[in-house]
């Protein structure tokens, strides 16, 4: 009598166990994709806290440069709108689609506005503006980093709820699809530089 309780428990504890595994392994997964696209929050965020002070430090130098600045912060206001409207819904693919297009249209205009920049030899040897465009382009690296880890998280995820036996627990239990980063169009064009 005991060893068939003991091969009913086993029967019936194994496919709960895996199925335990397998949520939690689901779970994981989703979580590291969400704290990927944290990261790349913060990081645009970032970004976007120093354009003003750029800006700022360009503009007596630049002053018939005037549309391209105006741009600039336009670009950056719709970024933190974006990234904004990111914090109430995380998960939204449109959401996610909405930063990422405000975002390469602010990368453009930052190339732009580095051209620019390179217009001018003084304004290009200033302590305050070179520091500054060092801090950018190290946010910028970052933010690519962010970019890139959050579309690996993603990849492994929506991987995880596609591959046989875990999407029939991932079906179950509703896991969906998360949305890549990825460049609008737009964002492929390389800027125009002529001097």
């Amino acid at each position: 009598m005991v060893p068939i309780i003991v091969s009913v428990a086993v029967v019936l504890l194994v496919p709960l166990i895996w199925g335990i595994a397998i949520y939690n392994g689901l779970v994981r997964g989703r979580v590291r994709a969400e704290n990927g696209f944290s990261q790349i929050d913060v990081q645009l965020k970032r970004r976007c806290d120093l354009i003003p002070n750029l800006v700022e430090a360009v503009k007596g130098y630049m002053a018939h440069e005037r549309q391209t600045l105006e741009a600039v912060i336009a670009a950056r206001n719709s970024a933190v709108a974006g990234l904004q409207s990111l914090g109430a819904r995380p998960r939204d693919a449109m959401t996610i689609q909405t930063v990422a297009g405000a975002s390469g249209q602010l990368d453009q205009l930052l190339m732009s506005l580095r051209v620019s920049i390179e217009k001018y030899p003084d304004l290009k040897a200033s302590t305050n503006v070179l520091g500054l465009q060092e801090e950018l382009a190290s946010t910028e690296n970052r933010i690519a980093f962010s970019r890139q880890a959050y579309n690996d998280a993603v990849m492994v995820f929506n991987t995880s709820i596609a591959v046989f036996p875990s999407n029939f627990i991932a079906a179950l239990l509703g896991f969906s699809e998360l949305t890549l980063f990825e460049a609008n169009a737009t964002d492929r064009v390389l800027p125009e530089v002529k001097f």
